[in-house]
Formats: structure tokens, C-alpha cells, sequence
């Protein structure tokens, strides 16, 4: 199979590690910003064809299928354009930053039958499949989550600390992570809903602290907290409490409540969240199939971040 990969940065390079371990598959060319930049990725793995055009990567022949880590104002339009070309989708989370780009992929996925797949990484990683496989057993039901999504992140920068081209998002980024999660595992629809943010960073434009919760039709509670203002420990720390356990997520471990290691290392395949995210998108596309976290599955978690973003717009 032979894929192009568009987004030569920190969490490109993720994804060719991921794909350096998935039999059968070829990534044929890298697209990036500015040649120089990129051709020193694609030696680095091995890519034979770099280009700043997209367009001239999705011609190249052969090619079956996509996948975008571009800056997220790029990701609704370029997965649309690759559909348009007949090929396969993977875009990074998040789909969009607003909601009528999010449809119009969606949109487009239907009238096309492309697998359309969004890099909601959480529903892979192997700590959180743990979780879910024990809801799906009837053994652990989520009473309520409570999550924190922290960086120190006051200027513009990336995962590796060099500069971005683009600005992120606590909203439509971060939280769209744990809002599809706690979609994902409870398996319910939002019937409530609030957000508050922080002042606005003076150059970037954006909340640089944010506080969300959430409520399901069975009383199933999220708490999450999000800043670019933490000088500490950095990522996403997630607290399952249900009826049974309490479990804490942080990547790819897992403890109980009383910091008890939990082995998930037979879970799958691979102990890497982004690898089994690109091993479930070469399946389905082999496979004839709907990808876990295809554009539909992901909908609802975009729908919510619509709504809690209009609750912001209306409290400034």
C-alpha cells in the first residue's frame, strides 16, 4: 500500500516511526512547508519524493491513501482534496476548528465511500483500550471522569519546542481528545454542557486556561481541565472513577486509584497509540471497512465543541 504523508513536523515524524512497523506499506512521498526541511525528514526514513504541493504528492503513481499532520486550519479542506483524488484519509485531530468544515468532510466521506479516519489517538492507546474492554465485559461503568490537559506553552511553539507556523487550541484541539473519549466510553449523548476560559494570551488570541464539564443522559460527569500555563509535568492525566475501580491514564500506563501498576502490554499489538491508530486505517482500507474513529464515529465529539464554543462567544 502506498502512502503520502503531508506535515513534516514533530507529529509527522510520529507517524513514520509508526509506519516503519506495519508490513506491506510504503510511504512514497512527504509533503512539507519548505523543501530544505522536509527532504532532511524524508532521508531520515527514507521517502523518496518531497514536495511542498500537495496535490503534486497525491499524483504521484500508486498512491492509495493520505495521511494529514498539518496545521489544523489546513485538515478539513486537504481531506476533502484527497477524497477528491480517490484516495483514502487519515487526518490528525482535530477534523476542523469550526463545525461546517467537519460536515463537509463528513459530507464528503459519504458521497465518495473513501475511508475517512480522524487521529483521535486516545481509542488506541493501549491504558484507555483497557478501560473500554472492561465496560464492554460488563465490568466497570464510568460514574465520572475527571482530566487534566497541561503544557507550558505561552509562546508559539510545537511538541518539540521550535516555532509553529499556526496557533493552537485548548478548545478544538485538546479537549476535542477527552470530549470524544468520554463520548467514546460511555457510550451516551451530552444532555448538559458548560465552559469558562481564561484571559485571552495578548498575541496569540487564545485561552490559555479553560475549564470543561459535561453531563450525560445517565449522570455520567466529566471534569476537564485545560492551560498552556502549567510549569510542569506536561500531557493529558486521565481519572476513570466508576463502580468497580478507579483507574488513572496517562498515556500508555495505567494504574488504579492507589497508583497500582496495571500490565496492558498484551492488550494489542503494539504498546504505541500512534501506530495502532495507522494500523486500524491500513486495516480498514484493506479490509473493505468503517475505521474506529472514522469521520462519523468522531461527529458528535465536534458537534460538542460547536456548542461549547457558541456558549464562549457568548460570555465575551
Amino acid at each position: 500500500m502506498k502512502l503520502i504523508l503531508a506535515g513534516a513536523g514533530a507529529f509527522g515524524e510520529k507517524h513514520l516511526d509508526g509506519l516503519r512497523k506495519i508490513d506491506g506499506v510504503e510511504v512514497v512521498s512527504l509533503v512539507g512547508r519548505t523543501l530544505e526541511a522536509t527532504q532532511k525528514v524524508a532521508d531520515k526514513y527514507g521517502v523518496p519524493h518531497v514536495t511542498t504541493d500537495l496535490a503534486e504528492a497525491l499524483a504521484q503513481p500508486g498512491v492509495d491513501a493520505a495521511i494529514l499532520c498539518t496545521p489544523t486550519q489546513m485538515h478539513a479542506a486537504q481531506a476533502i482534496q484527497c477524497m477528491e483524488a480517490g484516495k483514502h484519509v487519515e487526518v490528525e485531530i482535530p477534523l476542523c476548528d469550526n463545525l461546517a468544515d467537519g460536515e463537509a468532510v463528513l459530507k464528503k466521506s459519504q458521497e465518495t465511500g473513501l475511508v475517512c479516519m480522524v487521529g483521535h489517538t486516545r481509542r488506541f492507546n493501549p491504558s484507555h483500550q483497557w478501560v473500554k474492554k472492561r465496560i464492554e465485559a460488563g465490568e466497570f461503568t464510568i460514574q465520572s471522569m475527571d482530566v487534566q490537559t497541561f503544557f507550558f506553552r505561552r509562546t508559539n511553539t510545537n511538541a518539540k519546542g521550535e516555532p509553529r507556523s499556526w496557533t493552537d487550541h485548548l478548545l478544538w484541539h485538546h479537549a476535542a481528545h477527552t470530549v470524544d473519549i468520554f463520548q467514546y466510553m460511555t457510550g451516551e449523548d451530552i444532555v448538559d454542557m458548560n465552559v469558562l476560559e481564561g484571559p485571552l494570551h495578548p498575541e496569540l488570541g487564545i485561552a490559555m486556561d479553560m475549564s470543561i464539564q459535561m453531563k450525560t443522559a445517565k449522570g455520567q460527569i466529566l471534569t476537564l481541565a485545560l492551560s498552556f500555563n502549567n510549569d510542569g509535568p506536561f500531557g493529558t492525566f486521565f481519572r476513570y472513577i466508576g463502580d468497580t475501580g478507579t483507574y488513572l491514564a496517562r498515556y500508555d500506563d495505567l494504574v488504579t486509584g492507589r497508583e497500582e501498576p496495571i500490565d496492558v502490554s498484551a492488550i494489542d499489538v503494539s504498546m504505541n497509540g500512534i501506530e495502532l491508530q495507522d494500523r486500524e486505517f491500513v486495516a480498514a482500507i484493506r479490509e473493505g471497512r468503517e475505521p474506529n474513529a472514522s469521520v462519523a464515529q468522531v461527529m458528535p465529539c465536534y458537534r460538542a465543541l460547536d456548542a461549547l464554543e457558541r456558549q464562549l462567544m457568548a460570555k465575551r
